[in-house]
């Protein structure tokens, strides 16, 4: 896999998380440990991608 697709590929799953993220805030059955969770792994990607050069 080449770096501009791994990069994609990051920037996907990050865009992804972030919608999990939004909609997982609206509802009220969402566990805040469920949210703080899915906010780590965002962060993770984000700090990959700027890591790789992608920022």
């Amino acid at each position: 896999m080449s770096l501009t697709s791994h990069l994609e590929e990051l920037r996907k799953k990050h865009k992804h998380l972030s919608d999990v993220v939004e909609q997982a805030q609206r509802s009220p059955a969402t566990d805040d440990l469920e949210i703080a969770r899915l906010k780590k792994q965002k962060l993770q990607i984000k700090e990959e991608i700027h890591r790789l050069g992608g920022a």
